[in-house]
């Protein structure tokens, strides 16, 4: 029923609507008809009347039971008949764009009253844009291919590649250069690591967490090295496909037996030649179920060589399932006598591990920015929840227990991101080779920092929800996939206590000689 056809009803009227078959609710000053929907309803009509909602103002029991979601679906919305008469629509459809009023559910910087240093008006309309993009394109997709597992649509990816999305998550740099990003928002030029941390931001609040990689992670660990180490001939080849979004990329590093020991690795390239025949496995390739080119270390006479090996009748992959989303596309591949050019070799051969090692930095800082805008959003749903939910007739934040979750789980999201956003002012100050000296540790550090906190506030917003913690949908469907994933950031480009001790080493080896208590 369209707008212009909603009546305006009395509270009164509404409540001469209460019987079996003759059933009328309000909700936030809308009057819905749901009459013949009762039957339907997943808890049944007697719940309806159980619940003294029947001719009713039902607002704060739905919204203790859904979210509003539900109320903006098609077979919703056509159950509404119309308005209470003096009443004002409060929780109004979200505006594709918009930021979230609620305390704490932005970072500072976007948080209308407060000051930053790093970020200026062409970050703000960046921001403005990219999240517009991401609700209305991105979100919807990311919520159907997290629950059915399936990859993101090849229409979704090359939109990303259209908008510069794909080339901007590898940060600043030449391969930014002649590229229209986000619609001309802001030039080549003018980006930075700033805008990289916004972009994975916006990636990051759907409480899809598979689809985050899914999302051609592959492509920002597997396509540096193409960019910095490889021919000007094979950069021809490869990087305009795989950046608009036509060709995809996955970083082969991983074995079965070599995960944090990268020195371990078994997969083997023998010369022939002018080719390099591959021989070996890989496992937990992010992106490879489904990759054209694979960026492979292998164990060569010379030492570790990196390669880029193009998929052929050689290489077979298979899913691997894990607790993430199918849709990340983690597989196990096999390398059968596979014959790779010469000329795909990515640097030197025997120096491989610098080829690698390079890329590390970047990687992990990619993975904490996701990690931590996904807390971001575990504790604007906590806060929400615990001031909507009513238990023993008052607020959930009534509660001085749940006062004292909620202000740990703001501690620790608001620390990381002051550090984080230190850490990307000096990115923005460096060049490549003193990023690499100076904040290998602070980067490994701080990953492991956030990869704690973010199990912290897991468990702390399962506790704030509750059962519907444990829940795949209603409620608590954004916090039942963190809590089942906020594991892989303790993972995922180095293990966390590789990355402590990483941290310390790096500092031990610059203290001063002379330094005694």
């Amino acid at each position: 029923m369209s707008n212009k056809a909603l009546k305006e009803y009395t509270l009164e009227e509404v409540s001469k609507h209460n019987n079996e078959g003759d059933l009328w609710i309000v909700i936030d000053s809308k009057v819905y008809d749901i009459s013949r929907f009762a039957n339907l309803h997943p808890g049944g009509p007697t719940v309806l009347f159980a619940s003294g909602v029947a001719g009713k103002d039902a607002t704060d029991a739905f919204f203790g039971l859904h979210r509003h979601e539900v109320l903006l679906r098609p077979q919703y919305k056509r159950l509404q008949i119309g308005t209470v008469s003096g009443q004002e629509e409060v929780i109004k459809p979200p505006v594709p764009g918009q930021l979230s009023m609620v305390p704490y559910a932005e970072p500072t910087w976007l948080t209308k009253g407060y000051y930053t240093p790093y970020y200026n008006d062409n970050h703000r309309r960046f921001q403005t844009a990219v999240r517009e993009f991401m609700e209305t394109v991105v979100k919807p997709e990311s919520i159907r291919c997290e629950e059915n597992g399936k990859r993101i649509s090849q229409e979704v990816f090359e939109q990303l590649g259209d908008l510069g999305i794909i080339a901007m998550r590898l940060g600043p740099g030449k391969h930014l250069e002649g590229r229209t990003l986000m619609g001309g928002v802001t030039k080549p030029e003018e980006f930075d690591h700033f805008h990289e941390l916004i972009v994975n931001v916006e990636l990051a609040r759907f409480g899809t967490r598979g689809v985050i990689d899914g999302l051609l992670a592959g492509c920002v660990i597997g396509l540096p090295p193409v960019l910095n180490y490889g021919s000007p001939e094979l950069r021809a080849k490869i990087v305009p496909d795989v950046l608009s979004g036509k060709k995809f990329i996955a970083l082969a590093i991983t074995e079965a037996f070599a995960g944090s020991d990268v020195s371990g690795l078994q997969t083997t390239a023998v010369r022939d030649g002018d080719y390099w025949v591959v021989t070996g496995t890989k496992k937990w390739i992010t992106n490879g179920t489904w990759a054209d080119y694979f960026t492979t270390v292998c164990q060569t006479e010379g030492g570790y060589t990196v390669m880029l090996i193009e998929r052929c009748d050689e290489i077979s992959t298979k899913p691997i399932k894990t607790s993430y989303s199918s849709a990340a596309g983690t597989s196990y591949i096999v390398f059968n006598k596979v014959r790779v050019p010469v000329a795909n070799t990515l640097g030197k051969v025997g120096a491989g591990m610098s080829v690698i090692l390079s890329n590390f930095n970047h990687e992990r800082w990619m993975i904490l920015t996701t990690g931590l805008a996904a807390q971001r959003v575990v504790v604007e749903e906590c806060l929400k929840w615990a001031n909507q939910r009513i238990v023993f007739g008052k607020p959930l934040h009534a509660q001085p227990v749940m006062r004292a979750k909620l202000a740990q789980m703001i501690s620790r999201v608001e620390a990381s991101q002051n550090w984080l956003e230190s850490i990307t002012y000096q990115m923005n100050h460096m060049s490549y080779d003193e990023m690499s000296s100076k904040l290998a540790g602070p980067i490994a550090l701080l990953k492991q920092f956030i990869s704690l906190t973010g199990r912290q506030i897991a468990t702390d917003a399962s506790q704030v929800f509750g059962g519907r913690s444990l829940t795949v949908t209603g409620m608590g469907n954004i916090i039942e996939n963190f809590h089942r994933t906020a594991g892989f950031d303790a993972t995922l480009g180095g293990t966390e206590d590789i990355l402590g001790d990483l941290g310390v080493r790096q500092a031990m080896k610059k203290m001063p000689q002379n330094a005694r208590l």
